[in-house]
């Protein structure tokens, strides 16, 4: 079943044209990566098939017979909504009839009500409602997508949230709404590692279609089955995942240059013969002038072009920035507990956590931007710090966003000295960085997304630090200028810190790890993401065996020695809301229910009349949704125990 087509669809915004004519579809069983260079046009195309940005030519046929839901990069709420209210937002009588239900709840914990008739009467005939509808399975499967997501607080309103977990909120929505196909404009922006992981295995699985917008390569590689580029207003469509793509792309490359090698050799051996005099007294001869008349004006569409990073080094001494002590805690959470370190000029290091254990606060303290609670930091006077920020805040300045892309690079300087020693201008380094002369002149506000980041970034590395902080680099940046960005840091003379959650990014560029865990602890791990997780692996198969031979103190087994960190310590369980142990005593019951229906559906389906094909297909059909249900219950129950 195909989803859409786009049929020569052309979209061009007058500076820059986005589409000349491009032609693909998505069928009911692809799951396609959207990749391109910053400003290429990718959001655009989601938001025409989303019907949200009109097209200046061709045609986009829509299956009028599914349904897509598209997730944007900042998606719009009800501020006054709480979280399941806005999951729930277009689920209609569903969403009622679980208000409903907590409201009847809620009246009925307190003493006063607990044998009042009238709500229990009230209470028993919502749940016959939920049940007949489904409605238990619907608000349990969004509960235990939100807690994947990183989202306890159901009851919170949206308007107190952070843009981050807005974000969220909105792919839990989408995400429950299952639709025939998903358009997704970087899914991964603002998820830690363990729900990115998560989220690529939710993908992976999904029967719907998915066409998305990621610079997570690891998650191109395990979810999609396809990859559509856009180069310079044209889509190329790659029959496999991230890994086949680059494969082909390079083959392509090679060959094109192969091919524009071959015509130069033979324009210039034509161009000759002309230059020699040749006399057109044939009609060979004649045909020859015209076909090297063709050859001069035939034309090869220009490689993309790739970020050029060369910035010059400046002296770092041995003294970098030393922590001693430092403490940090708002309220009565603490996200720095007693942290020290001596970062060194050959520093390479990750710092990974879940959102909100304080990993931007950690480079805020280390950087001077914020005081800690107690502890002292020291930064070397040799030391000029380049911090690349997730959030480009000095791009949100008043006024700063009018401000032309060449104006605003021309803060730093109008020339810059270059690696090998050469001076070149603020254009120079513009074009470098792939903005064009049209592009140098256009005001920061007509900037995309990624563009914007890649001119925060260029404006970085040209006050030339000897220490560099990049907090979410991977946000908003194309695959290609990561792939740059890499290459460089591997170059950098200078000590680097990467706050990221991009797995990938974090294999390429760091040597250390410091994982934020509960409670304020900061630990250090060798190596790079993938080691961090062989050791975690590791830890955890130590203490799986420690219990087991804990309950069987007979059988001891000796464990092999798997790492040489000390196990950590147990970390503190959360607390059960009052909502949530009231959950869990429902569900267990209903977890009863459920299997006391599976066991009398079973029964009635072994003993079903054989000849009666459609009783058993509708009772085989019941038992089936029915194991459905029981799973999503099961999970979310284990969850809360």
């Amino acid at each position: 079943m195909t989803i859409f087509t786009l049929q020569s669809v052309k979209k061009d915004f007058g500076i820059k044209e986005i589409l000349k004519g491009g032609s693909f579809s998505l069928d009911a069983a692809d799951k396609v990566g959207l990749i391109g260079m910053n400003g290429s046009g990718k959001s655009t195309l989601l938001k025409m098939i989303a019907g949200l940005e009109p097209i200046d030519g061709g045609q986009i046929l829509l299956n009028p017979g599914v349904r897509t839901i598209y997730l944007p990069q900042q998606p719009d709420m009800d501020p006054n909504h709480t979280v399941l209210e806005q999951v729930f937002a277009d689920s209609g009588e569903q969403m009622q009839l679980v208000r409903e239900y907590e409201e009847v709840s809620e009246k009925l914990a307190h003493p006063e009500n607990n044998e009042s008739t009238e709500l229990l009467n009230k209470l028993s005939d919502v749940m016959q409602r939920m049940d007949a509808l489904n409605a238990w399975e619907v608000e349990t499967k969004a509960k235990i997508i939100l807690t994947k997501l990183g989202i306890v607080d159901f009851e919170a309103k949206v308007g107190d949230l952070s843009g981050g977990y807005r974000k969220r909120i909105a792919l839990a929505a989408a995400l429950l709404s299952e639709p025939d196909a998903l358009l997704m404009d970087e899914p991964t922006n603002h998820l830690d590692a363990m729900s990115v992981e998560w989220l690529q295995e939710y993908l992976s699985r999904y029967r719907g279609a998915i066409l998305l917008i990621t610079h997570d390569r690891y998650f191109l590689d395990k979810v999609t089955n396809r990859i559509i580029e856009i180069d310079q207003g044209d889509i190329f469509t790659y029959s496999g995942n991230y890994t086949y793509y680059l494969e082909k792309k390079a083959l392509a490359e090679e060959s094109m240059v192969g091919t524009q090698r071959k015509h130069a050799g033979l324009l210039r051996r034509e161009l000759a013969w002309l230059q020699r005099g040749a006399k057109a007294r044939s009609t060979k001869q004649k045909a020859r002038i015209g076909r090297a008349e063709d050859l001069k004006e035939k034309e090869f569409k220009q490689a993309t072009g790739k970020v050029d990073i060369t910035t010059p080094g400046r002296r770092i001494g041995k003294k970098v920035i030393e922590v001693v002590g430092v403490s940090k805690a708002y309220d009565d959470r603490t996200l720095i507990s007693d942290f020290t370190y001596e970062f060194s000029p050959e520093d390479r290091i990750g710092i990974i956590g879940e959102n909100g254990t304080g990993k931007s606060t950690l480079m805020d303290i280390c950087t001077g931007r914020l005081q800690p609670d107690s502890g002292t930091v020291d930064i070397g006077t040799t030391i000029h710090i380049g911090y690349f920020d997730q959030h480009s805040e000095d791009l949100l300045e008043a006024g700063t966003e009018q401000l032309r892309a060449i104006d605003y690079i021309k803060e730093v300087g109008e020339y810059v000295k270059v690696a090998d020693g050469s001076q070149i201008s603020a254009s120079q380094m513009l074009e470098r960085f792939l903005f064009t002369p049209n592009q140098q002149y256009t005001p920061i506000s007509k900037l995309s997304g990624g563009e914007k980041r890649r001119l925060f970034l260029l404006r970085v590395l040209m006050s030339t630090p000897n220490v560099l902080i990049l907090d979410e680099p991977t946000n908003d940046l194309d695959v290609q200028t990561l792939g740059v960005l890499e290459e460089y840091l591997s170059e950098f003379n200078g000590c680097v810190i990467v706050v990221s959650h991009d797995r990938y990014f974090l294999d390429r560029t760091v040597e250390k790890i410091f994982a934020l865990e509960p409670e304020g602890k900061i630990r250090e791990y060798p190596g790079n993401y993938s080691v961090y997780l062989d050791y975690k692996q590791a830890e955890a198969t130590a203490e799986k065996l420690a219990a087991k031979n804990q309950a069987n103190p007979k059988t001891v087994t000796k464990a092999a020695p798997v790492a040489v960190l000390e196990a950590p310590k147990e970390e503190k369980k959360r607390r059960l809301s009052t909502w949530e142990q009231r959950e869990f005593t429902k569900l267990e019951a209903q977890i009863a229910k459920l299997e006391a229906d599976k066991v009398k559906l079973a029964h009635q389906l072994s003993n079903s009349p054989k000849a009666d094909y459609s009783q058993l297909q509708a009772l085989n059909n019941q038992l089936e949704q029915l194991n459905k249900t029981l799973d999503t219950t099961t999970e979310r129950w284990l969850e809360l125990a």
